[in-house]
């Protein structure tokens, strides 16, 4: 059973993840070959092919190319006086003071607009309920 497990198992479970984690890698992410050269070694040289591939065709972790303009393992941004997070992960959304600021000011400008909405209804019913009223005062 062990020998059946280390010759047929082990290798084609290696081949088929290797062969699934060539197809859905991102071109960019892509190491020394274009990606479909890629494919091809990881399908026709099953042994080597997907070793290969895990040691030199991707890149891995933390030390992948950064885009352009930005540091390595740090996102690209331009914006003014935004500087990259300890540790270089990027920030989450609740520990990023522009993306709070612009949930408040979302929230302005929405309790603005019911405001309005508000004023707005009052206005209507005050002007339903004038044009209902008879003009002497009193209730029919």
């Amino acid at each position: 059973m062990p020998r059946i497990l280390l010759t047929i198992v082990l290798p084609l479970a290696l081949w088929v993840w290797a062969f699934v984690d060539c197809l859905t890698t991102p071109e960019d992410e892509v190491k020394h070959l274009p990606k479909v050269v890629w494919v091809l070694i990881v399908l026709l040289f099953p042994p080597l092919g997907p070793i290969a591939w895990l040691i030199a065709g991707k890149q891995r972790g933390f030390l992948r190319a950064a885009p352009a303009g930005a540091h390595q393992g740090y996102p690209a941004d331009d914006r003014p006086g935004r500087t990259a997070p300890r540790g270089g992960r990027p920030l989450a959304p609740d520990d990023d003071p522009e993306f709070l600021a612009s949930l408040k000011k979302n929230n302005k400008d929405h309790e603005d607009m019911l405001k309005q909405w508000e004023a707005d209804l009052r206005r209507r019913e005050r002007e339903l309920r004038d044009r209902d009223e008879p003009e002497d005062g009193r209730k029919s």
